[in-house]
């Protein structure tokens, strides 16, 4: 018998994602997000969670989509990651998928750029396709050291920092 997996899936730019259950705190919306001057260009800002300062990394941004279009909704997809919390930002969120550990797949060869590094694999589902988003990749690129673009000057901890 195949073991089992269960996901977090949720949708960016048309994308459909996944996320280990256990790497999920909660999923939450309408938080004022507060931009952080100089930060990465992929860290959108901070939140206020219930007194914990957590910083909002978005995921168009780190994987190079469209910009979210004005006045569209978005939720906040609350992750742990290995110094606290972060927020990656995403269109909206689906249900929880349990999938078979054996499903699993290389990433698609169609995926090129920062989008290809970011996905850890991928599951084939009934109509489409779950990308396994690798969440310590993406805080690596919020915090510039997975890219050397120049597009920012103060990491995820170091965004924190500021906050007295």
């Amino acid at each position: 018998m195949a073991e089992t997996q269960q996901f977090s899936s949720f949708v960016v730019d048309g994308m459909f994602f996944g996320v280990e259950v256990a790497k999920v705190q909660e999923v939450i919306s309408g938080l004022m997000i507060t931009p952080v001057p100089l930060a990465h260009l992929a860290v959108r800002g901070l939140i206020n969670l219930r007194g914990q300062i957590v910083t909002v990394i978005d995921l168009r941004r780190c994987l190079q989509l469209a910009e979210r279009p004005v006045g569209q909704p978005f939720v906040n997809l609350i992750v742990y990651a290995d110094d606290g919390c972060v927020s990656l930002l995403a269109d909206q969120v689906g249900d929880v998928l349990t999938v078979d550990e054996d499903d699993f797949e290389d990433p698609p060869a169609t995926l090129q750029g920062r989008s290809r590094d970011l996905i850890r694999g991928a599951y084939k589902l009934e109509g489409k396709l779950m990308l396994v988003l690798d969440t310590e990749k993406v805080v690596d690129v919020a915090n510039g050291y997975a890219d050397e673009d120049g597009l920012g000057s103060l990491p995820v901890a170091s965004v924190r920092a500021l906050v007295p």
